[in-house]
């Protein structure tokens, strides 16, 4: 029964809700405690009804990943108004069948073809380095980094350019997205108000669906524009050497000769929009926080870059540089592991199962807290400690393959991981080349867990050219 998991003791109404102090440092520092507490699995409650596992270790995530038990209905749903049934919501049947559909389109062939648009993005972003270097702006982070992974997501996988690097501090599509994530998690913990009817009566109900509408809008747009290239140019199309990732949406038939049907296609452009520039957003700009706070690591890291690209008139990264990059891809992975850019993720039991001596029974909701298990002490010894050798692969070869899991793990894991690390190994690589960045000392970064893990007071940093 639930009830034989270890856990904190729960109050008649509020269950654990009091104890959390909130999706803030303190509530960071909280999960940590917990998971000191708790080293394996704990039973925690959102209000008197709803009891909760939560797993944080490589011996109970690695049971729950690996199994074919469904994303949680209770906590998905409430974004399935946004990003719909896509890949990232959807199960059993529906979601195999996607994930079949749509894995062409993450083929090495596929991504090796994004490189030169990975460099032309990264340069714009350059542009706006160089200014902030040679006036000696202090700039936010997390505002040029999304601009940055929304315009590479959209001129690769959607071949899609509206030059939204340049068009001010944000983007009205990467504002939306924030300000969704921020409404979906505060709603998750504030169970009176997952109810539809009474949540779309509240000012942030009704805010989260012109939100909806406006992002729904923008995912519409690109796939009719690019409906009407198709059928404008229909030869040139069907003698592309390469498709993309909409191209692939668009064309891709099952065993039983049918397509996705138009809201699927929404669907899946809606989520992969999402997932492909707001969490690989959040990885870039801790990443670009630690080395910054780092001097000596980011040091270490330019010298690989400068070896990897010594004798040549070009600062381009080509695909076959990226797999020199190693201190690079360690400083990324240690960067993923400190700040854990999606916190959690779901599951929901349609069986009974054993975690840790204990059963769940069929029902159990069960939280799979990636920020955790990236902190556990028995992983991970100083674990708030920004140590990229963590990485060496001597050392990766001593843990279980389920310690580290920021694009989580099993069947389930992301399909577009690939993509996201040769986009930040591109980029990371780029910026340390030709720039310094120190943080503002006179700003205190402050962490903000959302469904994406951010910064309450952004992150504030100077460059200075090498």
């Amino acid at each position: 029964m639930i009830e034989s998991f270890p856990g904190r003791p729960a109050h008649l109404i509020w269950g654990n809700l009091k104890e959390f102090p909130g999706i803030n440092d303190e509530g960071l520092k909280f999960q940590r405690e917990q998971t000191g507490l708790f080293p394996k699995v704990s039973c925690g409650w959102l209000g008197p009804f709803l009891p909760m596992l939560f797993v944080y270790h490589p011996e109970t995530t690695k049971i729950v990943l690996k199994s074919s038990e469904p994303k949680s209905h209770n906590a998905y749903r409430l974004i399935e108004p946004w990003i719909g049934t896509g890949l990232l919501v959807a199960n059993g049947g529906k979601w195999k069948r996607n994930r079949r559909l749509l894995t062409p389109a993450f083929h090495f062939d596929v991504l090796k073809n994004y490189q030169l648009i990975m460099n032309k993005t990264s340069d714009i972003l350059l542009t706006k380095l160089e200014n902030y270097a040679e006036t000696g702006e202090i700039f936010e982070v997390f505002s040029n980094i999304s601009m940055f992974t929304l315009d590479t997501m959209l001129q690769s996988a959607f071949a899609y350019e509206i030059d939204c690097q340049t068009t001010g501090e944000n983007h009205p599509y990467v504002v939306a997205v924030h300000e969704l994530v921020e409404l979906v998690t505060e709603r998750f913990l504030k169970p009176w108000l997952h109810n539809d009817l009474i949540y779309l009566l509240t000012t942030d109900g009704r805010k989260f669906k012109k939100h909806c509408d406006f992002v729904h809008k923008v995912a519409e747009d690109i796939i009719s524009k690019r409906r009407k290239a198709i059928k404008k140019e229909a030869k040139g199309y069907s003698q592309k050497k390469s498709l993309d990732f909409l191209d692939i949406l668009l064309s891709a038939r099952d065993e039983n000769n049918q397509g996705l049907t138009d809201l699927e296609i929404r669907n899946e452009a809606d989520t992969f929009l999402f997932e492909g520039h707001d969490t690989t957003a959040s990885a870039l700009s801790w990443a670009l926080y630690s080395l910054a706070e780092h001097p000596e690591i980011q040091k270490k890291l330019q010298a690989e870059v400068d070896e990897v690209l010594k004798g040549r008139d070009s600062d381009e990264i080509l695909w076959e540089d990226l797999p020199k990059l190693q201190y690079t891809t360690m400083c990324l992975k240690e960067a993923m592991r400190l700040h854990t850019p999606v916190p959690f993720i779901q599951r929901e039991l349609t069986e009974p199962m054993e975690l840790d001596g204990h059963e769940a029974p069929a029902g159990t909701q069960i939280s799979i807290m990636l920020y955790n298990c990236h902190h556990n002490p028995l992983v991970w010894p100083n674990s708030m400690d920004y140590i990229p050798e963590r990485f060496l692969p001597e050392n990766v070869e001593k843990r279980d393959a389920y310690a580290f899991i920021p694009f989580s793990a099993g069947p389930r894991n992301c399909i577009g991981q690939q993509f996201a690390l040769h986009e930040m190994k591109t980029v990371l690589a780029k910026i340390f080349r030709r720039y310094s960045l120190e943080l503002d000392p006179t700003h205190k970064v402050e962490k903000y867990e959302t469904l994406v893990m951010r910064s309450q007071t952004g992150i504030k940093m100077k460059a200075y050219r090498r």
